[in-house]
């Protein structure tokens, strides 16, 4: 008797669309955290920004863990942000270490969720085998 395995919601959306879902809502928390009267950083900034991480990280665990094919692109993709953030600091005096530091972080946690992810979800479309 074979048993059926329920698959869920995510399997069926693609990881890239899902990557660029994960882009579009980082950019509108970025959005709503940016204020351009004040050149510092608040508390809800920070905390904002951490919250930011923690979304892409997260993100990008689920979407590998989904689809783990997509290990190579998705942080890619969900961290455009932070790759043009960086790559704004390395040409121009724009930003600050600080800012560098994080956008760094964040591109790097990303990843090691990523791969995380996805190594749970090759272990888990083995044993359905």
């Amino acid at each position: 008797m074979e048993k059926k395995v329920k698959k869920s919601r995510l399997a069926g959306i693609p990881a890239w669309a899902l990557s660029l879902m994960t882009l579009v809502a980082l950019i509108i928390l970025l959005s709503i955290l940016e204020d351009p009267k004040n050149p510092g950083y608040s508390t809800i900034q920070i905390i904002g920004y951490t919250f930011g991480v923690i979304l892409i990280t997260v993100a990008c665990f689920i979407i590998c863990r989904t689809h783990p094919k997509s290990v190579w692109y998705t942080p890619v993709i969900c961290n455009a942000v932070g790759i043009m953030a960086i790559i704004m600091y390395v040409f121009t005096d724009l930003s600050t270490l600080s800012e560098l530091i994080h956008w760094v972080s964040s591109c790097v946690i990303s990843v090691i969720g990523a791969v995380i992810g996805a190594k749970i979800g090759r272990r888990t479309n083995n044993q359905l085998k």
